[in-house]
C-alpha cells in the first residue's frame, strides 16, 4: 500500500495500516522535501499503479488527486472501529480509531470517518466527505459530496446536507442544509456561502 501525501493525516493512516498488519511500501508527495515519514520512504509520484490511499485531509485536494491518478485505491479501517457487516465503505476511504458505522450506512469513496465519529443506520455519506472527530450523524442522514462535518457536531435523524458545505464544530443541525454553505451554532444557522 502507498499513501499519497506525507503530512499529519498520513501519520494517522500509517498507524491504522500498521494496526491492520497491512504492508506500507512508502508515500508519494510532490510538494515536500521530506524523504521519510515515521520510517517510511517519501518520494515523488512516478505513475505506479499500486494500491494507494490519498492521505490528505482537504476534501477538494483529495478529489483533485483522485481525478488525476490512475491507480488502484486502497481502504483503511482501524481495528477498534465498529463497522456493521451491512454497511458499505467506498474505495479510498479511511475509518479511524473508535469510529462506529451502523447497519445499512453507505460511505462513499475517498471519505474520512475520523476518530470517534458515529454514523448511524441508513446514513449516506458522499464521496470526499469528512466526518470529523466525535461528530454524530443520527439515523437516515445524508451528507453530500465533499461536505465537512466539524468536530463534535450533531445531525438529528433524517436531515439532508448538501454538497461541499461546512458544518462548524459543535453545531447541532436540525434543518436540511443546502449545497455550498457554512452553518454553525446550536441550532445551526447559515453564516455564509462556501466556495469550492
Amino acid at each position: 500500500m502507498y499513501l499519497y501525501g506525507a503530512s499529519g493525516h498520513a501519520k494517522v493512516i500509517i498507524e491504522i495500516l500498521e494496526a491492520c498488519g497491512t504492508a506500507i511500501d512508502g508515500l508519494w508527495d510532490d510538494y515536500t522535501s521530506r524523504t521519510e515519514l515515521l520510517g517510511y520512504p517519501v518520494k515523488r509520484y512516478n505513475g505506479e499503479s499500486n494500491p494507494t490511499i490519498i492521505s490528505i485531509g482537504n476534501n477538494q485536494i483529495r478529489q483533485r488527486i483522485a481525478s488525476q491518478l490512475e491507480c488502484e485505491w486502497g481502504c483503511a479501517v482501524h481495528p477498534s472501529a465498529i463497522v456493521s457487516k451491512r454497511a458499505q465503505i467506498g474505495c479510498g476511504t479511511v475509518v479511524m480509531h473508535g469510529a462506529i458505522i451502523q447497519a445499512d450506512a453507505k460511505i462513499g469513496q475517498h471519505a474520512i470517518i475520523n476518530t470517534g465519529a458515529t454514523i448511524d443506520h441508513e446514513c449516506v455519506v458522499g464521496d470526499f466527505a469528512h466526518i470529523s472527530p466525535n461528530a454524530t450523524l443520527c439515523g437516515n442522514v445524508t451528507v453530500g459530496e465533499g461536505t465537512h462535518i466539524g468536530a463534535g457536531a450533531v445531525v438529528i435523524p433524517g436531515i439532508t446536507i448538501g454538497k461541499w458545505s461546512t458544518i462548524g464544530a459543535g453545531a447541532v443541525v436540525i434543518n436540511d442544509v443546502p449545497d455550498n454553505v457554512v452553518v454553525v451554532g446550536n441550532p445551526a444557522k447559515l453564516i455564509n456561502n462556501n466556495t469550492k
